[in-house]
């Protein structure tokens, strides 16, 4: 009977035991997670005002309930943790699934002046996440900038928008709820250093931004016809076609000066540098730029420039893997090597050892590229099985776990973290709120056992 340990329980790790739990029928699996928490991303990376996305949790959940798979959160692998070798010592079979947890950098002065926060920074805040830092983003702040044209950008632009009546119902933590109930933020810059047709949103999320109550969401015609295909775009692909047509719409849209917020979508800036003002980020300048003669998408400086006014500043300009105690790593990619999933040491697929998701591919797709990202993986480690199982191992790892000083949260506890996430809405006159720090998560999980 082949043993697998798959690390990490977002969609990536799911779709894995997923995958094992329908090829073979006798398979046991074991998803571990760093967090006493399933879902990854899902839990703290969706937006709480998405509950459509969240919902993903379901399937998620009938994954981990499976007979044959096993919940083991609180389980660090690495430095502090249980290490790699020891995991291939327990089991079969170890895959990764751990995603890309760190944020790529700017590269321009003043990027750590207080005031300047990774976009995931911010959205873990709001996700409460318990390693996230509690520092009060958004007091005193009138005018944030949003460095990136994403879909995350486009998250953390609505949050900052957003009003207390519309977040209210979701599960965001009440210390953020209230901080974004009191925020005066008034303008937010959405800033892109090309055109409106390389933007990476999706026209779903864009179009958000023109449902908030009391926000205006403007657009420079001058500034973002310097893309051709702004001013027509009939030659785009249909996503890009449809992203410029509304922000076409919006740019011959008449003022509203009613409105107590507003959202600019800015195009062909570039950041040069963070300025400090009073000891934190006061503003931002910008580089403006223009279209590559060649047409390629691509853009140079101009030789122009400008500043934007900013007391909080998020940047979003993409993810990045981190390496992994005892597997091998590419910086250039920041991925783990691998042939079909396989890890490589050298030319040399590794033993028992695999990956999948983003430390495999790089943070690339949507959820739902996990699940073929996965399957991949899965088929090259059911090929290996044969010779995987000649190497014996405990018929259950978790009291070797034990013996070690790993406790970890099992399904049980994630149910009752549930529970009091469930009482404490009820307390505050709100749905399910979730627990935002190490301490009350590793509490409620306790009650499990009472």
């Amino acid at each position: 009977m082949l043993r697998v340990a798959v690390v990490g329980s977002g969609p990536s790790g799911c779709y894995t035991a997923q995958s094992l739990v329908q090829q073979d029928p006798e398979v046991r699996v074991d998803v571990l997670d760093r967090l006493p928490c399933p879902y990854g991303l899902v839990r703290y990376g969706v937006a709480p005002d998405h509950e459509k996305i969240k919902s993903l949790q379901n399937n998620l959940r009938s994954v981990l309930e499976h007979e044959r798979v096993r919940f083991l959160g609180g389980v660090a692998v690495g430095p502090g943790g249980v290490p790699a070798a020891r995991l291939r010592q327990l089991y079969h079979a170890v895959v990764y699934c751990v995603g890309a947890a760190t944020d790529r950098h700017l590269g321009i002065p003043g990027e750590d002046l207080p005031g300047s926060w990774s976009a995931t920074e911010f959205v873990s805040w709001y996700s409460a996440h318990p390693d996230a830092a509690d520092d009060g983003f958004v007091h005193g702040v009138r005018s944030a900038v949003v460095i990136g044209v994403g879909n995350v950008a486009v998250d953390v632009t609505r949050m900052l928008a957003r009003g207390v009546t519309e977040l209210a119902p979701t599960d965001m933590p009440q210390a953020a709820l209230t901080a974004l109930a009191e925020s005066r933020v008034t303008d937010i810059h959405m800033v892109g250093r090309r055109g409106p047709s390389q933007a990476r949103f999706t026209t779903k999320e864009l179009r958000e931004l023109g449902t908030l109550p009391g926000t205006a969401v403007l657009v420079d015609r001058r500034e973002a016809g310097t893309d051709p295909a702004f001013l027509d775009p009939s030659g785009l692909p249909n996503a890009q076609r449809r992203n410029v047509e509304v922000l076409r719409g919006w740019a011959d849209a008449p003022p509203a000066p009613e409105a107590r917020r507003r959202i600019r979508l800015r195009f062909y800036l570039r950041p040069v540098e963070l300025l400090e003002r009073n000891g934190r980020v006061g503003a931002v300048r910008f580089e403006r730029t223009a279209p590559d003669e060649g047409g390629g998408g691509g853009v140079r400086g101009t030789g122009r420039f400008e500043e934007i006014e900013a007391q909080l500043v998020l940047r979003s300009v993409g993810y990045r893997g981190v390496p992994l105690e005892g597997l091998p790593f590419d910086a250039a990619t920041g991925t783990v090597p691998h042939r079909a999933g396989r890890v490589l040491r050298g030319d040399a697929a590794a033993p028992g050892e695999y990956v999948a998701g983003w430390i495999k591919r790089g943070p690339t797709g949507v959820i739902g590229t996990n699940r073929p990202c996965a399957k991949e993986t899965v088929a090259s480690l059911l090929a290996d099985a044969a010779e995987l199982e000649q190497r014996e191992v405990h018929s259950d790892p978790l009291p070797h776990l034990r013996a070690e000083g790993v406790e970890p949260v099992g399904w049980a506890g994630w149910c009752a973290i549930e529970r009091a996430e469930a009482d404490l809405g009820a307390s505050l006159g709100r749905s399910v709120v979730k627990l935002p720090d190490w301490e009350s998560l590793l509490a409620a999980a306790r009650t499990a056992g009472a």
